[in-house]
């Protein structure tokens, strides 16, 4: 399938600042973690998940509108579909092995079955696969529909049962691992809001879901500027909507996280998501984003191995500088260093998966021989 460059751009976006975040988080000196530098790094750190999250709804979206209009069966398409989710899931629980058995000497067996951002990635996907089956329809259109304003349900659903599930609700009956999916408890009891739980992450991904079918409607297609400004609008409104959910005298909840569980946050930034969409958008199609070569845009194509490989060399055992001994100078350089290795990183991955292509394709048969006259 044809990729979408403002999709990549909003992926390698996300790859930026989660690097930024990262590399100071580890490398900075306690000290530094007391400054207004590194509370900005930490609040755009907080991006990149509910991105990732919206982008990969974005995507599913895309991959089932196809499929709808080629005549695909909504038992292939969910398939497909689940079986990707379970793939990332897979890579999510492989991960964490990798990540135990580099650290075993100082890292405890439950971090096993943490709740990470892949398992929540691989399971959102999953999800709107079985979604989009039970929203399937004769024509593609009414599918469509069907699919958008599903999403939008089940996305306002898992917003508003996360403060409940985060306190009053919690489903206490199960054992904390199971438990930690729900409200990312871990075996500490309470939940934590370092873990990616399915309330409320799982909202980013529904959303992105319900975004991506109003994105790629066939009437929208013909017009797709004008869709751009609507969700324009539409993000203000949600904006707007929060600010007056969260000043408002009626509280609904008894017990209420708001920077992690509050539904006014979540859909705070699920309006901020939507402008950063728009930006993409503008930026790949109108402005500079395709001139040239674009380091965000080409990580955007590969972020699910530039994240994987990252971390080792921030966090992990071949950290390329010592963790929280560093100033803010040598951790600027140690970023730079990392954003040119996963630039680098990604395209090796590219031209790779090009030249297995050429190699894999077939090739055409020469014809019949004809005797010469």
């Amino acid at each position: 399938m044809k990729r979408l460059a403002y999709i990549d751009w909003m992926r390698g976006l996300a790859c930026v600042l989660m690097f930024q975040y990262h590399c100071y988080d580890s490398w900075l000196t306690r000290e530094w973690h007391t400054t207004e530098f590194v509370r900005w790094s930490e609040i755009l750190g907080t991006v990149p998940a509910p991105l990732f999250l919206f982008i990969a709804g974005v995507s599913v979206s895309l991959t089932t509108t196809r499929l709808r209009e080629k005549g695909i069966s909504r038992a292939e398409i969910a398939r497909q579909t689940i079986l990707r989710g379970a793939e990332v899931f897979g890579l999510g629980l492989l991960f964490r092995i990798q990540e135990y058995a580099l650290g075993h000497r100082w890292v405890p067996w439950t971090d096993l079955l943490r709740v990470d951002i892949l398992n929540l990635l691989g399971l959102s996907i999953v999800f709107m696969g079985v979604l989009c089956w039970f929203t399937s329809a004769t024509g593609p259109e009414v599918a469509r529909r069907r699919s958008q304003y599903s999403a939008v349900a089940m996305g306002t659903l898992v917003t508003f049962l996360t403060p409940p599930l985060w306190s009053t609700w919690r489903p206490r009956f199960l054992p904390w691992p199971l438990e930690s999916y729900i409200n990312g408890v871990h075996n500490l009891n309470a939940p934590q809001h370092w873990l990616f739980p399915i309330f409320p992450w799982c909202a980013f991904a529904f959303f992105g879901l319900a975004t991506g079918f109003a994105l790629f409607s066939p009437s929208q297609k013909r017009g797709e500027s004008g869709l751009f400004l609507r969700i324009a609008g539409i993000a203000a409104a949600v904006i707007g909507l929060a600010l007056a959910i969260d000043a408002s005298p009626v509280k609904i909840y008894a017990l209420q996280d708001y920077w992690h569980a509050s539904p006014s946050f979540l859909l705070l930034r699920c309006g901020m998501l939507l402008l950063l969409l728009l930006i993409g958008y503008l930026w790949c199609q109108k402005g500079f984003g395709q001139q040239g070569f674009s380091p965000v845009l080409q990580l955007g194509k590969t972020s699910l191995l530039v994240y994987w490989v990252h971390l080792e060399f921030v966090y992990g055992r071949f950290s390329i500088l010592r963790k929280q001994e560093c100033g803010l100078g040598k951790s600027t350089i140690g970023l730079i260093v990392i954003f040119l290795a996963m630039c680098a990183l990604s395209l090796w991955r590219t031209q790779a998966k090009e030249t297995t292509a050429t190699v894999l394709r077939p090739q055409p048969q020469p014809g019949p021989l004809v005797p010469a006259t």
